[in-house]
C-alpha cells in the first residue's frame, strides 16, 4: 500500500471512524505521535526495559547484576506505580 492508498482509504472513512482512529494514533496531539501508540499497543514497557537492558548487555558489556538491578528496579518501580493507581480507583 502506498502513501497515497492510505490517504484515499481514509478519507472514503465516515468522521466518526477518523476521529476513533486519530484518537487511538494520537493524530491530534502534539506531544505523543503514531509510534507512540504503536509502541503501547505491541511493547509493554516492562518487556522494552528488558530488551534495552539485554542489549547493553551484550553491547555495551554490562555485567549481569547491573542488568539484574535495571530490570528489577523497573519492574519493582512499575508494579508499585499500578498498585497505587488500583488502590486510587
Amino acid at each position: 500500500m502506498t502513501k497515497q492508498d492510505l490517504k484515499v482509504a481514509f478519507n472514503k472513512l465516515d468522521e466518526k471512524a477518523k476521529k476513533e482512529i486519530k484518537k487511538e494514533l494520537y493524530l491530534d496531539r502534539k506531544d505523543k505521535g503514531v509510534l507512540d501508540a504503536v509502541q503501547e499497543r505491541l511493547i509493554s514497557r516492562k518487556l522494552l526495559v528488558f530488551l534495552t537492558s539485554t542489549a547493553l548487555l551484550w553491547a555495551a558489556g554490562l555485567d549481569s547484576d547491573t542488568w539484574g538491578m535495571v530490570a528489577m528496579m523497573y519492574i519493582g518501580g512499575q508494579s508499585a506505580i499500578d498498585f497505587a493507581k488500583v488502590w486510587r480507583n
